[in-house]
């Protein structure tokens, strides 16, 4: 999909950054073998460590780690590999036919009733 060339010059491909719990998943996948406390996942991903354990709770609540206190370590396999399959087929439905919109969902269900 084409963007204006005021888009174009304004556009940041930093804008489309990795999530702070995709960079978790990453490092651990990557370290698959280990576990780490909360503050060493922190500085090895570069995630502020007032978001750490946020974002390690969400993932652990979908099974993508582990948690035994104070380690957390890659949850199941087939899990993550199913989060990455679900994120990139959103993103490329995003970029195909531009990101969803809340207010027309909400606006198509007042109609249907």
């Amino acid at each position: 999909m084409p963007i204006s060339i005021d888009e174009f010059d304004e556009f940041d491909p930093e804008d489309r950054r990795v999530t702070n719990a995709e960079r978790v998943l990453r490092f651990l996948l990557q370290h698959r073998d280990q576990a780490f406390k909360a503050a060493e996942i922190a500085g090895e991903t570069g995630v502020a460590e007032n978001s750490i354990h946020p974002v390690l709770s969400r993932l652990e609540d979908r099974g993508l780690v582990q948690h035994k206190e104070p380690y957390w370590a890659i949850g199941d396999l087939e899990a993550v590999r199913n989060a990455a399959v679900f994120q990139s087929t959103a993103a490329f439905l995003d970029d195909e036919l531009g990101p969803e919109s809340r207010d027309e969902w909400l606006d198509a269900a007042e109609e249907e009733t």
